[in-house]
């Protein structure tokens, strides 16, 4: 389901959607690298609107998702990715990159 771009690197990890054996289910979402401090974690950040219904207008409003990096992916700050919802890995972390879309 989940395909692999950039270089075409194999992996150990067993929480790799692409090399291991793990499924994703539900959301698929797009965002920006903004933390890749963790081992084999990073935080995603994704930019979104919602409409004020007082005000009738709308409002920019952000989410930081942890987000598990497998080592064949290799994200990096900065780095736009896709991000798919998977079973929780850890307490965190419940999201899993499946792709690099950008720099």
């Amino acid at each position: 389901m989940a395909k692999a771009t950039g270089s075409e690197k194999s992996c150990s990890d067993p929480n790799c959607p692409v090399h291991g054996s793990l499924k994703t289910r539900g959301r698929v979402l797009d965002g920006v690298v903004t933390s890749a401090k963790m081992d084999k974690t990073v935080i995603v950040r994704r930019d979104f609107v919602y409409y004020v219904r007082k005000y009738k207008r709308y409002e920019r409003r952000h989410s930081h998702i942890p987000t598990h990096n497998p080592p064949c992916i290799g994200a990096l700050e900065n780095d736009h990715v896709k991000i798919a919802e998977c079973r929780p890995i850890s307490k965190t972390v419940s999201f899993v990159i499946i792709e690099k879309t950008g720099t």
